[in-house]
């Protein structure tokens, strides 16, 4: 297993994330039987991530991040900008990077995973500037995502999501945008418009059937339903990615999106407030290597 003999990494760890409390030792003891010489720093607010590795980025070979999507995310560009290849020991609540690259939930089993080596090649989205593995919305996800009290997410999971989401549907209305692709523009009302870059997003949804965070793609969706009652019947297509099969959803891929409304709107981008409309989606081909179990490792070879 010994395959980084001699490599330094950088871990950053994030202490608010719903399972940052947990004890990191058996993830470093993982780590520095697998050759790595682990350094390890703690951040208390997301922007500092960025500035961590881009101070530190000559002192390390590797960058892992203990943390939630949100973590992640923030680490983003300043890993590309370095060219440090990113290792991910998920700690949040939702974990969809890791779901998409099968990534263990067990920590010292994704510990593992990084000691092992083994890469791939993913895409990264970016909206206004902003870093975004799973997706990036404007609506209903971004309404949740400022509802979401800190504190219920940690302590309930997915349950303090669904508590919060509950409230959200109560009180949404619909709201116009246009949404410009090659050089084209359409004028709809919608509940909520997300453009995915991976597979997975809200603790397990399927970003569209034939998503891959590798195909060089941004899928987008929209929610044009009249009554909102009816997303009920159709959250069983969604976590199957079989969505866009419903004639009130629009659904679109490009590398490039614009997403214009009447007043600015918040994004969230997977899981953090970080911008607002008018807002420019772009898809960066294979932006980011992450490592990931051989299996995923391979099958990336292959591809290419």
């Amino acid at each position: 297993m010994i395959q980084q003999s001699g490599k330094r990494a950088l871990l950053l760890r994030n202490p608010h994330a719903r399972r940052g409390q947990e004890s990191i030792a058996p993830v470093l003891q993982r780590l520095e039987r697998g050759g790595l010489d682990v350094t390890v720093e703690t951040f208390e607010a997301l922007p500092e991530i960025a500035r961590d590795i881009v101070r530190l980025r000559d002192r390390a070979d590797l960058v892992i991040v203990c943390g939630g999507d949100g973590s992640v995310s923030s680490a983003a560009l300043a890993a590309m900008e370095s060219g440090l290849p990113l290792g991910i020991i998920p700690m949040g609540t939702a974990n969809d990077l890791a779901r998409t690259l099968n990534i263990p939930m067990d920590l010292p089993a994704a510990a593992d995973v990084i000691a092992q080596g083994q890469m791939r090649a993913v895409d990264v989205g970016t909206v206004n500037g902003h870093a975004f593995f799973n997706v990036a919305s404007i609506g209903l996800s971004s309404d949740l995502a400022q509802r979401l009290d800190p504190d219920i997410k940690k302590r309930f999971g997915r349950f303090g999501y669904a508590l919060a989401a509950l409230k959200v549907l109560s009180g949404a209305s619909r709201f116009h945008a246009t949404i410009m692709e090659k050089g084209g523009a359409i004028d709809v009302e919608t509940y909520q418009i997300a453009v995915g870059n991976g597979r997975h997003y809200g603790g397990g949804n399927v970003v569209q059937e034939s998503a891959e965070i590798d195909d060089g793609h941004l899928d987008l969706y929209s929610l044009e339903m009249k009554n909102l009652w009816k997303l009920a019947l159709m959250l069983r297509s969604f976590r199957s990615g079989t969505h866009g099969a419903w004639s009130e959803v629009r659904t679109a891929r490009c590398v490039e999106f614009d997403i214009v409304t009447k007043k600015p709107m918040p994004i969230n981008t997977d899981g953090e407030i970080v911008t607002a409309t008018p807002g420019h989606f772009k898809v960066h081909p294979k932006a980011i290597s992450i490592f990931v179990p051989a299996a995923l490792s391979r099958f990336n070879a292959q591809a290419m």
